[in-house]
């Protein structure tokens, strides 16, 4: 579903923003926050339902990293901030580059190694890179991102 189709501008927008406000003005916040979350899934997955379990997947990861940073207060908060942002990293460089390095592999060493043909998932790198900065520790009183060690 693209958003300039049909089915979004008559169907899945208006719907969304209905149910939404409807909530809100029920102050039904939480509810509305899911509904949110339900649309924001639904649409991602309107393309290739087959990378739902990818994203969410990624949302829980980084947010189990994420709350436990922000639980920890100690000089090893930075070893478990490198293994966040490295599994990013390579996810994204798994579904971006595996066909290149393949590739590279076979010309350089001779080797017959079949190519993945790896689909790249619709926004990975928006994604990836926005759950990464969620991950970055937060000073509790001005709310930036401070440098651990």
């Amino acid at each position: 579903m693209l958003f300039n189709s049909y089915e979004f501008v008559l169907l899945f927008a208006p719907i969304s923003l209905m149910v939404y406000f409807y909530l809100n003005k029920c102050r039904l916040v939480l509810a509305s926050k899911s509904w949110l979350v339900i649309c924001s899934l639904f649409f991602y997955s309107w393309w290739n339902v087959r990378y739902l379990p990818l994203m969410l997947g990624s949302i829980t990861f980084n947010y189990a990293v994420g709350t436990f940073l922000q639980k920890i207060k100690t000089r090893n908060s930075r070893y478990i901030l490198i293994f966040g942002i490295s599994v990013n990293i390579v996810l994204l460089g798994y579904f971006k580059y595996a066909d290149f390095f393949i590739a590279n592999v076979n010309l350089l060493a001779g080797a017959s190694l079949p190519p993945q043909h790896i689909i790249l998932p619709l926004g990975i790198s928006f994604f990836t890179f926005t759950q990464i900065s969620h991950i970055q520790p937060r000073s509790a009183t001005k709310g930036v991102a401070t440098s651990i060690g």
